[in-house]
């Protein structure tokens, strides 16, 4: 791949806030610009909206190329710079979803005991409890619920897996390396537009609120802090492991658990078990995202890696 000079860091800071507005505008296009008619239902709104997203997420991919000067025709490095890859897959996969899960050890076990509980009252009411074809039926439903793929999959303008982390990691991250930002600096830049793309829901929040700007600001303020602390850490994925399926997978497990459980007024083995996880996580964050256990070399790196200058 030929390279030209390094990108400006005026350059990579302006085309990620332009990413970043388009995000959010281009959800808004089918009604302001295009002059559509409102949807019929909630399930041709968010079609609409996965496909308003697909379009923002290629323009962002292609903007980002362009700017990055990447000349390979090459499948392989052309995807790579996104950290688009087909190796190290069950890599990407299993240590970012099982360091993921630590923080929510609290949230599991609380599951686990209420689901003890639900087979146990069953059980006392003569009830079959929760069967293999009820639990199957129940994923059957998920996988056909355009609102399951629109949270845990594909977009929304709330939180979104696949797209938000192709715009917001993918084509950020190596425009800000190249800009000659050091990883840590992109790790506390990235999510700042990553959080440009949640301020659409001031509006309704505020009618949500009884129109209280108060009540709003602790609402947007609470939404805003989590997505600053959750695109800090996917943006560490991302960097450590040059592979976007690491935090993707951390992605769509944090949509599919929600907030971790803090504690329990019911038992305290909850409160427990989220220290043990906290403590487990900040222990394995680096061991469990070491570059060589995703890259077959580190040598000779290109700066939208950031092995090179990591350590």
């Amino acid at each position: 791949m030929e390279e030209e000079d390094g990108v400006s860091k005026l350059a990579a800071v302006t085309a990620c806030t332009a990413m970043a507005l388009l995000y959010v505008a281009i959800l808004y296009a089918p009604t302001l610009i295009l002059r559509l008619p409102p949807p019929p239902s909630a399930k041709t709104f968010m079609i609409r909206r996965f496909v308003c997203a697909a379009v923002s997420s290629i323009l962002s991919l292609l903007v980002s190329g362009l700017i990055l000067s990447i000349r390979s025709s090459e499948a392989s490095i052309l995807f790579g710079v996104y950290g688009i890859r087909a190796d190290h897959i069950w890599q990407a996969v299993v240590f970012p979803l099982s360091l993921t899960s630590l923080m929510y050890a609290g949230s599991l076990v609380l599951k686990i005991l209420l689901l003890v509980d639900s087979r146990r009252e069953n059980a006392n009411r003569g009830g079959e409890g929760i069967s293999l074809q009820n639990f199957l039926a129940s994923i059957v439903s998920v996988a056909s619920n355009v609102l399951a793929w629109r949270s845990y999959v594909v977009c929304c303008t709330e939180q979104a897996p696949l797209t938000e982390e192709l715009v917001f990691r993918a084509c950020m991250i190596p425009l800000l390396l190249c800009g000659g930002f050091k990883p840590y600096t992109v790790i506390r830049l990235c999510p700042i537009f990553f959080s440009l793309a949640h301020l659409n829901h001031l509006m309704e929040f505020y009618s949500k609120k009884n129109y209280s700007w108060i009540k709003t600001s602790l609402a947007v303020g609470l939404q805003l802090g989590y997505t600053v602390i959750f695109g800090s850490y996917a943006s560490f994925l991302l960097i450590r492991t040059g592979h976007l399926l690491a935090p993707l997978v951390a992605h769509a497990f944090c949509n599919f658990m929600g907030l971790p459980v803090l504690f329990s007024r019911r038992n305290g083995i909850v409160s427990v078990a989220f220290l043990a996880g906290m403590v487990g996580f900040l222990w394995l964050l680096f061991p469990m995202t070491r570059p060589d256990l995703y890259n077959d070399r580190l040598n000779n790196c290109k700066c939208w890696h950031g092995y090179c200058s990591w350590d």
